[in-house]
């Protein structure tokens, strides 16, 4: 019972970390909606939200609502919280490039997560990959030119409109990075489903050990699942936020990127202490 009650919390709030662009009907929506609501910012402006509504009638409890909204606000905007806040996600260690020659000794293929998609650019005359997805196809073309592995890359619809994670990024690493894909699939909509889908594929090619690419605060939970599917996984990491920040007055000004940064870092914990509880 309670493990079918968080199935289905978490099939409505399943992982949309790109720009949503058009939706269609159904329950796609839905579990957007959910989702935005739940996770900070959407639960923090919920919080100020009530404040407004009981201020007069709970004066109290508005006030607390108010402190916790403009603080956790505050919170996620900083660099400087993001910074320590991704230090606790990012466990791997970077494959360092002196190590990528050597990777056919270790892995049979690389593995690329879809990073989610743009709506209809028109510099490009069509849908592409977000920015989170170029940064991961930069990385594993780098390892496929410099070991020869065969890459797989993972990704699919998006509120069930074509064309998949998988076919965008199949073609940006052909066209500008010179990368013909072996592998690719699809349908997968969750971290999970991208590595539950993608495991047929490589086993039919007797791959064991792959070599998975995603940024390095998503590579927890990435890695834990292709390792339930019976894989043998070299982590890539790349995209680190837990690095020294830059910013001036030690990132303690905020910032509107941190804000969606902090918000990534948070899906990420969420998603760490609920997929053992979903998927066994």
């Amino acid at each position: 019972m309670l493990r079918a009650g968080w199935a289905r919390i978490h099939y409505m709030i399943q992982e949309c970390p790109q720009s949503p662009g058009r939706k269609r009907r159904g329950k796609v929506p839905l579990r957007y909606l959910i989702k935005q609501l739940v996770l900070p910012p959407g639960g923090l402006l919920l919080l100020l939200l009530l404040a407004w509504w009981w201020r007069r009638r709970r004066p109290r409890l508005a006030r607390a609502c108010a402190v916790l909204g403009l603080g956790g606000l505050w919170l996620l905007s900083l660099p400087v919280v993001v910074e320590h806040g991704a230090r606790l996600l990012e466990r791997e260690p970077a494959l360092l490039v002196n190590e990528w020659p050597t990777l056919a000794q270790r892995a049979e293929a690389i593995v690329v997560l879809g990073g989610g998609r743009e709506r209809g650019d028109p510099a490009w005359g069509g849908d592409q990959p977000s920015l989170l997805a170029l940064e991961r196809a930069r990385l594993a073309s780098r390892l496929h030119w410099a070991s020869g592995l065969p890459i797989l890359v993972s990704g699919g619809l998006h509120f069930g409109e074509p064309p998949s994670e998988a076919e965008l990024f199949a073609e940006v690493l052909a066209e500008d990075f010179g990368v013909t894909v072996r592998w690719l699939e699809g349908r997968s909509r969750t971290t999970w489903e991208n590595a539950r889908l993608s495991a047929p594929l490589l086993r039919d090619a007797g791959v064991r050990r792959i070599v998975l690419v995603t940024q390095a605060w998503h590579m927890p939970r990435a890695r834990w699942c292709f390792e339930r599917m019976g894989f043998e996984v070299v982590p890539a990491p790349m995209g680190f936020l837990g690095v020294a920040n830059g910013r001036p007055f030690g990132g303690w000004l905020p910032e509107a990127l941190s804000v969606w940064q902090s918000s990534q870092l948070l899906n990420e914990a969420a998603g760490l202490l609920l997929y053992p509880l979903l998927y066994r």
